[in-house]
């Protein structure tokens, strides 16, 4: 086939396109083996593969490696008998190259390359299918000529030519289309004089009445504990209601599921300065049980970040992973990153895994099955998050502790009674078109996977919870352990702070079980950490010293109410935390929670940093330091062993 076969089938219609363009897998797999870029048995497993999930065959080989990407782009190129371009040394006209057009352009992998001296268009593409065809022929009219180049060129191009405008969307999209979502604004007005009001209230009251004023705030804070309480041993009986039936169910239908039905994933995986657990993270998603050629993996990577960016490249991972380069800007987070990222995404549904994730094998089959019979307003299915290094110290027991009553109970209970689920930071999946419809993640709240889950719950949209967890690193050092909860706790108070902007309209848009369930699971995990303090020192001044002043404070009903507070709550907590590990069988782990003070003390540290960083420095993303665990050298080194003595076909099931 030659190149003036091109202009005529411009002007057909779509069966001539299928006819004349599409390269027959078998003609393509023997040019392959031709020119010795795959051997017979390559070949043989690849067209299997292909088959199964109803691919192409380049689709496969970019998801294999086997062949050097760029060879097998001038093998495609050779089979039209095009030319082939390499965009990033044979640079496009950039004036051919709109703003506005670069999102269909990574859509349809085409772009237009140059202009003839004749003035002929010439269109460099990735993906010469009939769709592709199609578009070029309505974009740019029939009269073209088209150059075969490799997609990563094309990313990488639209990247480049339009990092600043994809830059400032990243950053400032929802606070410019929906700025009353934004936590870029800390403080509304309204928000300001109500706060003075309260100070000037309680400071007057103090001055004129200091024993009522104090006795009713004390009132109110034993109430609110008390409440806090009752919620949280709701949400753990709901939570903990038989679902074993349930999981078994979807389970089965994942496995049902056939693989040329399954549709392309995007996985993003935000880094910043973690090279070192790169590996780990390859195998991990090379270890996931979905067609490979099906995975559309952006490792995203921040510009200046030349260790881990080399460290990616030295891997010489398959085509399945994309580096997504972001340009410097302020605030350098977590959310800007994926927002950024967003925009290259080509699949239809979506999930953020961390560096050191290691998600169950059949967790996106699951997560397909779910989205398949769930209500149709479902946009986000959240996985239960857990750690592989739960033994390694005392920090790290607790902290599983911690994970295993809130993604194990707290969040099923919320899903079982209708209430806003704050989002986890990694295995949340989401359908990518209401993703793109709220305008991504906000990236000036430090806890954007909260907040975000709150805001889908606004505007009408529901988070499912399913039983598939993904393990990750557990903090081993108290310090990285306080930075990242006290990054947390920030992200919770700025959540507060956007959504009771307008209350009455918060309240209308998720109901009154959503209010409740918002107040007490947002708003209590950052007020009662910055009163435990408080009233730890009352009860030990009281115990020791025998102080007769607080006497006023705690007449008989609220002082048996605090005391209740004290053992039954703080019981009933220590009970739960014994309770929650034993889902997964880990009885071991169930004696530490009666150690669960100190960590509730580490608590109160992280969210008094907090408060201070809020006032302060609201946007700053404070960066949790990967990769300190014994367990991660030992994951690294066997990952090593098990690349060098695999055979091959292994990776592809």
């Amino acid at each position: 086939m030659n190149a003036a076969a091109i202009q005529p089938s411009l002007t057909a219609g779509r069966a001539a396109f299928r006819d004349a363009f599409i390269p027959d897998d078998e003609v393509l797999g023997d040019l392959l083996l031709e020119r010795e870029l795959i051997t017979l048995a390559q070949l043989d497993e690849v067209r299997d593969l292909a088959r199964r999930w109803r691919v192409r065959i380049l689709d496969v080989l970019l998801a294999r490696d086997w062949v050097p990407t760029e060879s097998l782009y001038r093998t495609l190129a050779s089979y039209f008998d095009l030319p082939f371009v390499n965009l990033l040394e044979e640079w496009p006209d950039a004036g051919l190259l709109r703003e506005d057009d670069a999102d269909e352009d990574l859509r349809n992998l085409t772009i237009p390359w140059r202009r003839r001296s004749d003035g002929r268009l010439v269109v460099a593409t990735a993906d010469p299918s009939p769709a592709t065809l199609m578009y070029i022929r309505s974009r740019f009219g029939g009269d073209v000529e088209l150059v075969v180049t490799s997609k990563f060129d094309i990313i990488w191009t639209v990247q480049r030519l339009h990092d600043e405008r994809h830059s400032h969307e990243a950053v400032h999209a929802l606070a410019e289309r929906d700025p009353r979502m934004s936590a870029k604004t800390v403080l509304t007005v309204p928000q300001a004089v109500f706060g003075y009001l309260c100070v000037s209230a309680l400071l007057l009251g103090l001055v004129l009445a200091p024993i009522g004023t104090l006795f009713v705030v004390n009132v109110i804070a034993i109430i609110f504990y008390s409440g806090n309480f009752a919620f949280r041993a709701i949400l753990a009986w709901k939570g903990s209601a038989a679902e074993e039936e349930n999981a078994r169910s979807l389970a089965f239908k994942a496995r049902r599921l056939r693989e040329d039905d399954l549709p392309v994933f995007t996985i993003l995986v935000p880094m910043f300065r973690e090279p070192d657990v790169l590996p780990i993270l390859a195998h991990a998603l090379r270890s996931l049980d979905y067609p490979l050629a099906k995975l559309d993996v952006k490792i995203v990577l921040e510009d200046g970040d030349h260790d881990t960016i080399n460290a990616a490249r030295a891997l010489g991972l398959e085509g399945m992973f994309e580096i997504i380069r972001v340009p410097y800007s302020q605030p350098q987070s977590k959310p800007k990153a994926c927002n950024y990222a967003l925009r290259y995404a080509r699949g239809e549904f979506l999930v953020i895994y961390d560096a050191e994730d290691k998600p169950e094998p059949d967790q996106l089959r699951k997560v397909i099955a779910a989205f398949a019979q769930a209500p149709a307003n479902t946009a986000c299915i959240q996985c239960r998050l857990n750690y592989y290094n739960a033994d390694e110290n005392w920090l790290t027991r607790l902290f599983t502790l911690d994970y295993s009553l809130w993604f194990d109970l707290m969040l099923p209970g919320l899903e079982r009674l209708g209430m806003p689920i704050p989002l986890g930071g990694t295995s949340n999946h989401f359908r990518i078109d209401v993703l793109r419809e709220l305008h991504g993640w906000d990236p000036f709240n430090v806890t954007e996977d909260a907040d975000l889950g709150i805001r889908l719950t606004q505007k009408g949209y529901r988070t499912g919870v399913i039983d598939s967890t993904t393990y990750e690193e557990a903090n081993v050092a108290i310090g990285n352990w306080i930075r990242q909860r006290s990054r947390w706790i920030k992200g919770y108070m700025q959540t507060l702070l956007v959504h009771t902007r307008r209350p009455l309209d918060f309240a209308r848009t998720v109901g009154p079980a959503g209010v409740i369930g918002f107040v007490f699971f947002i708003g209590a995990p950052v007020i009662s950490s910055l009163l435990n303090p408080i009233y730890w020192a009352m009860f030990v001044a009281w115990l020791f010293f025998h102080l007769t002043g607080l006497h006023p404070l705690f007449p008989p009903v609220i002082a048996w109410l605090a005391l209740f507070n004290l053992l039954a709550g703080n019981g009933a907590f220590v009970l739960l935390s014994m309770v929650a590990p034993l889902r997964r069988g880990w009885v071991h782990l169930s004696p530490w929670a009666l150690t669960v003070s100190g960590y509730w003390a580490l608590m109160s540290i992280a969210a008094y940093k907090a408060l201070w960083q809020l006032i302060n420095n609201p946007f700053y993303w404070e960066k949790t330091q990967h990769g300190l665990s014994k367990h991660t050298a030992v994951e690294l080194a066997r990952v090593q062993a098990e690349k060098h003595s695999a055979v091959p076909s292994e990776a592809l099931g």
